[in-house]
């Protein structure tokens, strides 16, 4: 568990004001940018030439440069790595799709919305709604040839996908349910202003996809906070109240804690800068950090705050190499000390350091909920965010479609990928319930698969080295046995894997790791904190399924013979000595490895 020292400095696992060693002052030159700051620049606030593009249905794809400047509006370009080979073989074209991104701030939808994305998914997708660690939906399978369809129908829903992807700030994630307290309700409300404000404000996302007419000024209406060029890098926005950290706050560049009164009211935010999950295998100067917490600011300046932070990051973040080009590297730079004077700077005012706070966990809560005003919440499970029907198993499309039809409040989405049937009348609780029971939507889930959580990988991500959101849950159900013999069947434990190192699922801040290496293989990771505030350190390296198990068993042993009363799994494998602890991002990559052998 997290909690600030009475003066308000203690940080998440790491000491933020060390400073690295500056790389260069030198501004680059133009010929020095990286390729995609040059796609930028010359897109005409982010139009390329994708309009062009869509009419040309001798390919399922679209240029290169689009496939860069797609992403800002909510959408990747993909192919079906299963039928690769295949289709190499007959000499045909790869089986283009793409990957649609919503942006729902605070990741809340109404029942009427539901149903139209419902439609979607079943019309124009591949059938399945996919809850995402940012606290929206994406579908996927999505062809080009009915992007536009698909668009539309977003819009009519009254939702877009304008920033969803690309170098700007993404879906805002907020505590998730506004209708649990006040605190939540602001928290939410925060989370809305700040996508709104930090949106961008070119007129290309409606032109393209809706056949709107281009904004008068054409290419010359500018972008007053963005700028021609953007951001170097994405950027990630979330708000969270404690003692539940189930955005996983560290894990992004920018988040806002609530900081309470004793009557549960907000007095402010602590703000934090600097948290990341991607990097890359074999290149030790990329690497995960916690973000560091770095003032107190009243509500009034929050968004002022943010967009200050932003502007810092586009002015000062490494526009040469997209590797390094996250704000955490920024930081890693300049030093926390640095970076929070520019901010000040650039609000016109200092601020008070940060204030006492605590997490205890970063998962759902599950089930049923009461919020301040008698309403009811239901958190459902949805492993791995696939919301579709399973073959005797779970009807999730069809039930939560049902809901949809029969619901009066509202749904709200989770950063762990599962789904809150939210503000629902007492007097209404038994008909969900009867709908819940009918189609199997609170199917059994064990404590490990409760807190379990995966990318999609394979077949559709392009960067995907293994699986990971397909295997996951076979492995969860290999490791729950291993810890039903330890005793330890109802442990909670985090366990989250991606088939690559970019963290989506956000690995790096699990108990328990996983992060694709190749085919078959992952790299396992220890020693994260339950509440997401310590990264994990790497255990063991390019394992396979035996090895894995292999590693793990004699630790649950361990675990169940010699922890302490109401110490996790995280925090024991470090004080036992199996694992090095680690204090900072920068340091992720020391002292890997096996520190002894599990009795």
């Amino acid at each position: 568990m997290l909690a600030l020292d009475p003066d308000g400095r203690a940080k998440p696992g790491h000491d933020a004001g060390k400073q690295v060693e500056d790389m260069s002052d030198d501004t680059p030159t133009k010929d020095q940018l990286s390729r995609n700051e040059h796609i930028k620049e010359a897109s005409g606030y982010l139009r390329g030439t994708l309009a062009e593009g869509l009419l040309k249905d001798v390919t399922g794809a679209i240029s290169e440069d689009d496939g860069q400047l797609v992403k800002f509006h909510g959408m990747y370009l993909q192919d079906d790595r299963d039928l690769r080979a295949e289709r190499t073989k007959k000499k045909l074209e790869k089986a283009y799709s793409f990957m649609i991104r919503l942006r729902i701030p605070g990741g809340v939808v109404t029942p009427k919305q539901w149903l139209i994305l419902d439609g979607i998914a079943t019309t124009y997708a591949n059938g399945s709604l996919r809850a995402t660690t940012r606290q929206t939906f994406q579908y996927h399978g999505v062809i080009k040839s009915n992007l536009k369809r698909t668009m539309r129908a977003i819009d009519s829903a009254l939702l877009d996908t304008i920033a969803a992807c690309g170098d700007v700030n993404r879906n805002v994630l907020a505590a998730t349910n506004p209708h649990q307290s006040g605190a939540h309700r602001a928290a939410h409300d925060l989370a809305k202003r700040l996508s709104d404000e930090l949106l961008p404000r070119t007129g290309a996302w409606r032109e393209i996809w809706l056949d709107g007419e281009r904004v008068v000024g054409g290419e010359d209406e500018g972008e007053p906070v963005y700028g021609r060029t953007y951001l170097p890098r994405k950027f990630k926005t979330v708000v969270a109240v404690p003692p539940s950290n189930e955005v996983d706050i560290f894990a992004h560049d920018l988040g806002f804690i609530a900081i309470l009164d004793d009557a549960g009211r907000v007095q402010g935010w602590n703000v934090t800068v600097g948290g990341g999950m991607g990097m890359t295998h074999g290149e030790p100067e990329t690497f995960p950090r916690l973000a560091d917490v770095m003032f107190f600011c009243e509500p009034d300046h929050a968004v002022k705050v943010a967009e200050a932070v932003m502007t810092v990051q586009r002015d000062w973040g490494n526009r040469q190499n997209r590797k390094a080009a996250r704000l955490k590297y920024t930081i890693e730079k300049h030093g926390l000390a640095a970076f929070r004077a520019e901010v000040e700077r650039r609000v016109g005012r200092a601020f008070e350091d940060p204030r006492p706070f605590r997490f205890e966990n970063n998962g759902d809560r599950y089930g049923w909920t009461e919020g301040e005003d008698g309403r009811q919440h239901l958190t459902l499970f949805i492993e791995n965010g696939r919301i579709r029907d399973i073959p005797g198993g779970p009807q999730l499309l069809s039930g939560l479609r049902r809901i949809a039809e029969r619901h009066e409040g509202e749904f709200r989405l989770t950063a762990n990928q599962n789904v809150m049937v939210a503000n629902v009348a007492p007097e209404k609780r038994a008909e969900i319930e009867a709908i819940v029971a009918e189609f199997g939507l609170t199917a059994h889930a064990g404590a490990l698969r409760r807190n379990a959580m995966a990318c999609v990988a394979l077949p559709t991500c392009g960067l995907a080295l293994a699986e990971s959101e397909r295997y996951l849950p076979s492995l969860v159900t290999i490791l729950e046995e291993r810890l039903a013999a330890h005793g330890l069947g109802q442990q909670e434990i985090t366990i989250r894997m991606t088939g690559c190192p970019n963290g989506c699922a956000r690995p790096y801040i699990a108990e328990i790791g996983l992060v694709g290496k190749g085919p078959g293989r992952y790299n396992l990771y220890l020693g994260a904190a339950f509440d997401g505030s310590r990264l994990s350190k790497l255990y063991l390296d390019d394992a396979d399924e035996g090895a894995i198990v292999a590693a793990l068993d004699p630790l649950f042993a361990a675990y169940a013979k010699k922890r302490k009363r109401g110490e996790r799994f995280g925090d024991f494998v470090i004080r036992a000595g199996f694992v090095a602890r680690t204090e900072a991002g920068r340091t992720f990559h020391d002292n890997v490895g096996q520190r002894k052998a599990a009795a």
